[in-house]
């Protein structure tokens, strides 16, 4: 079959006969109505005259266009750009299509499509301009969308990195089977040691085939089970290379629309069996303790609380505090928390720490908390006691030393001093025992002591030189 060429025509054959009649009036309505902006420029590029196909384009972009250069209501990057469309406009064939910024009074830049074509005697020159707004919007629309692809697929590709590690690193054997083939999709090292052989040579290999012919049956009882339950645990099989016997524990999960089956195998009588009677009953004990206690990781995220806890920080489940810092309900802002978790880093276990414990609806009660960390363990974690402080009748005590009876004698000395000077004197003794337990808590660290206090340090130090407690070296008068 013969191809037929087709010529592309730039311009009418006979203009002269089609738009005969035509005249100033139709070719401006033409013009105007054919482009989203259209400007009549003289040979500088002065601004004669300008029509817009929008009204809100025409608000954007100001009609106080007229009697302007076009390159004055451009952005500055675009004026090289204007300089060519003025330069190569002809009266032959349009320019180039350049792509213009104008500034909008509010909101961005509005980008429009130009390109221009001399007419007349005069050499006047017309701008055809193509508003891009909405392309720009679709163009950033889509510069977002894929942003967002990328962030998430760099997310989920984190994500699998973790669980792939962790599946590799555990000390469990683990194997992941295909519910339909019942064949070995993956193994982790843990059971191709349990199993035999190497993790790779394991993939495809018949799930039943691993245990004992007596096994068979349990096998494919495991199977069917996990496929209509959420978990199945402590199926009883032998390991057919050495008559091992394991237990089956696991649970159906779907993936690229395939289901999958996660199975655990575990010694019977190894690692894998339950606590202890012992230690159920100290974890009974913990639980019901009146005193809360309160176990952390650490980064500070609450791993385990009793009741009392609970009770304390005004919360109905564990659920509400398991994953949140501690910082939500104990401490002051600002120093406390940081200064109680420093102590434990450098000491291991702090005593006596006084706070403040918040509830969640704003009760709030002084407090005594003793900590110990385990942070060289294989789950690194605080464990924290933490009980009510109250009120101790008749004394008080400071770092090891019993603080005066304020009230009792200074109230003896009333009839016998001024008022003026007992006050004085009432308000310097707070103020000294204020910054000797501040200086105790902190262990005699001087910038936290005037954070607690909320104090400058030049501050702190006058009054340490005031009431000469400390030594105060150049640096730090």
């Amino acid at each position: 079959m013969e191809a037929v060429s087709q010529k592309v025509v730039a311009r009418f054959a006979s203009p002269a006969a089609s738009f005969v009649g035509l005249g100033a009036e139709g070719a401006g309505a033409l013009i105007a109505t054919a482009s989203d902006v259209a400007l009549v420029l003289d040979v500088d590029g002065i601004i004669l005259d300008a029509a817009f196909a929008d009204a809100d384009l025409a608000k954007e972009a100001d009609s106080g266009w007229v009697g302007r250069s076009f390159a004055d209501i451009c952005t500055v990057e675009s004026r090289p750009k204007i300089a060519d469309l003025v330069r190569d406009a002809n009266a032959r064939a349009p320019t180039r299509w350049r792509q213009v910024n104008h500034p909008a009074q509010s909101g961005p830049d509005i980008p429009i499509r130009y390109c221009t074509m001399r007419f007349g005697q005069e050499g006047r020159i017309v701008a055809l301009g193509r508003d891009l707004r909405a392309m720009a919007s679709l163009q950033q629309r889509l510069a977002e969308a894929q942003q967002s692809m990328e962030r998430e697929y760099a997310r989920i590709r984190s994500a699998e990195k973790r669980y792939r590690l962790l599946f590799q690193l555990a000390s469990e054997a683990v194997l992941i089977v295909d519910s339909a083939s019942h064949r070995v999709v993956e193994a982790n090292p843990a059971a191709a040691a349990l199993i035999g052989g190497d993790a790779k040579k394991l993939i495809g290999h018949a799930f039943d085939d691993l245990f004992a012919e007596g096994s068979r049956q349990a096998s494919q009882s495991f199977v069917a089970a996990a496929r209509v339950a959420p978990r199945v645990d402590n199926v009883h099989v032998t390991l057919a290379k050495d008559s091992t016997p394991l237990l089956l524990s696991g649970s159906l999960f779907r993936q690229e629309n395939a289901a999958n089956l996660l199975v655990i195998l575990s010694r019977v009588g190894g690692s894998a069996r339950a606590v202890a009677d012992e230690e159920l009953q100290l974890l009974a004990l913990v639980e019901a303790m009146p005193e809360a206690f309160v176990v952390t990781d650490g980064e500070r995220k609450v791993l385990r609380a009793n009741n009392a806890f609970l009770d304390l920080v005004q919360a109905t489940t564990q659920n509400q505090v398991r994953g949140q810092p501690l910082e939500r309900w104990i401490g002051r802002p600002g120093v406390d928390v940081d200064l109680l978790f420093a102590n434990i880093r450098t000491h291991g276990a702090v005593r006596h720490f006084s706070t403040l414990a918040r509830g969640e609806f704003g009760a709030e009660e002084d407090v005594e908390i003793a900590a110990v960390s385990a942070l060289n363990g294989a789950e690194p974690c605080i464990g924290f006691t933490i009980r009510a402080a109250g009120w101790r009748a008749g004394k008080e005590r400071l770092g090891g030393r019993e603080l005066p009876r304020t009230a009792e004698q200074f109230v003896d000395l009333v009839g016998r001093v001024p008022l003026k000077n007992l006050v004085r004197e009432t308000t310097d003794l707070i103020e000294r025992l204020c910054i000797e337990a501040a200086l105790e808590l902190t262990r005699d660290n001087r910038a936290s002591a005037a954070e607690m206090l909320g104090l400058s340090r030049q501050g702190l130090y006058a009054k340490l030189r005031r009431y000469g407690l400390g030594d105060l070296d150049g640096n730090e008068e």
